[in-house]
Order: structure tokens, then sequence, then C-alpha cells
């Protein structure tokens, strides 16, 4: 947490966007990592409406903010109004973190490679594997083309069935995986289930404050399952929970979270994070929730 800092007229300032916005722990966890470095910045949440996402990002242009991170629902139209993107933001189509260089906004996508270490330090072995992922927004492209490189083939169940068709035609024309777009409903993921190693959640649905609701019915789960819940508040999600009463094996958003809030906060300061403090002050502040 922040120890009394002195904020001044040369205080640099970083930001989170969203809408909603008020789950978000990126503020308490970069507010301790720059103050452990004693860093002259103050990191704060903004929620940002879609239709007001052009008049805001003008503003934070024309103000200096030095880095923004980008949450839901904005990584996908976010690259509209930058200057700059990386290689792998180019090729994802979707943007998280943003630096600002005086007044040049650069894009990157620090999501892919958050949640790849995450499941590699998780212990799951990614290479020829089949996947599955609840979602085909920002964070769903983000994971996909991290493991499109060695997964064995992806399969895209969404909401709206043409937007997974989408982001399944874009993996194969990019990476050559073996994608299949899907829809959502209980139907398709049934027959979905048994056939993939690893299920993937990209959604909202089990994030705080509605915190009772999973993405997908208890029974259409099974052990050998492996289930990743990118959602970090709560860190057990209905989702994990059910997961976990019939054994399967779980990774929660936590992790990956930290891990792209450290790329992050390097890009943008130069700096190396604590990243076991950004961990903890999580772990912590969702305890006393």
């Amino acid at each position: 947490m922040l120890n009394n800092p002195i904020i001044g007229a040369r205080t640099n300032i970083l930001c989170v966007i969203g809408h909603p916005i008020e789950h978000s722990m990126s503020p308490v966890m970069h507010n301790a990592a720059l103050n452990d470095l004693s860093l002259d910045y103050i990191y704060l949440a903004f929620d940002i409406p879609p239709n007001d996402l052009e008049k805001a990002i003008l503003g934070f242009k024309k103000s200096n903010m030095k880095g923004i991170n980008v949450t839901i629902p904005h990584k996908e139209a976010i690259i509209h109004y930058l200057d700059e993107l990386d290689p792998l933001s180019k090729q994802i189509g979707a943007v998280n973190t943003i630096k600002n260089e005086g007044g040049v906004l650069l894009g990157r996508n620090t999501d892919a490679l958050g949640a790849k270490q995450a499941l590699l330090d998780g212990g799951f072995k990614i290479e020829g594997k089949k996947a599955l992922i609840l979602g085909a927004g920002g964070a769903a492209r983000a994971i996909s083309f991290a493991l499109s490189e060695k997964m064995g083939e992806i399969f895209i169940s969404n909401r709206t069935e043409e937007k997974a068709i989408k982001l399944a035609k874009e993996l194969q024309d990019k990476t050559k995986i073996k994608a299949t777009g899907k829809d959502m409903s209980e139907k398709t993921l049934r027959s979905l289930a048994y056939s993939v190693d690893i299920l993937i959640n990209t959604t909202p649905i089990g994030m705080y404050p509605k915190i009772d609701i999973s993405p997908i019915s208890k029974d259409l789960l099974n052990e050998n399952l492996f289930i990743f819940d990118i959602i970090y508040n709560p860190l057990q999600t209905r989702l994990l929970k059910d997961a976990k009463k019939i054994g399967s094996k779980t990774l929660n958003g936590l992790d990956m979270f930290v891990n792209q809030g450290a790329i992050a906060f390097e890009w943008w300061t130069g700096k190396k994070p604590n990243v076991k403090l950004m961990k903890e002050i999580i772990i912590e502040e969702l305890g006393n929730k």
C-alpha cells in the first residue's frame, strides 16, 4: 500500500481504464510496487464507458499520462486511438498496455506473455494439447495467439458465434494452427468438454461482485480437464470451486495478472518491480474483502 506519498507537480501518473473498473486490483498492486522503489509515480483507476473512450484517450494524451492499462471492454477498440503497436499487438488485435512518449501513444499486449508464463508455472504442458477458450474478446485474443505456436488445436466458444468464428479464422490465417469458432450453448460445450485438455475462461462471468455464477455448468466438467480462469477477483471463482470438487487441476488469474503487470511496470519506469510483493499485496487485499 502507499505509505504517505507526496504528490506534486512532477509526479508521474499511471492508470487503468475499463468499464466497470471497481473490481480492479491494479492500483493496489502498482502503487505498492512504486512505493517499494520510492518512485515519484501514482497509479489511478478510471471508469470509462465505451462512448467516452476517444475523449478519454485524447485527454490522457494531452495531460501526458505516462502509462495506461486497458481492461474490459476496451482492449480491441483502444487500438484505433494509438500511434504505434508492437508486432505482437498487431497480430493479436488487442492492447492492454500503453506508454505515452511525448504525446506518442505506444501499444503493447502483456496479457499474452503473462498468461503463457502463468500456465507454464502452473504445470500445464502446452505442446500438442487442445484448448477450449470461453470468450472472444481482447483477453481471448491474447491467450489464443500466445498458445498457438505450440498448441495442437484451439476451439473458441462465444455467446456471439460470429465473433468466435472471426477470431478462429484470424488464428488460422496468421498462425496456421487449427482453430474453430463455436457458440456457447450447453450443447456445444458438452460436445467439446471431453475432447480438449484445457478449458480457459476469458469472460467476466464469475467476476466480483457477481461471484456466484459460472460460464459453464458443473456437470459439463471432468477431472481430466485443466481449468484456467483468468479472473483473479475473487481468487476462487465458482468455476474453479466446481472444478476442484471433481478433482480437476485449476489455475486462477492471479499469476497472469501479476506477470502482465510486472512487464508493464518495467516498460513504463525502466525498473524491475518486486513481483513477490505485487502478488502478496493482492492476496492480502482480497482477503480483507
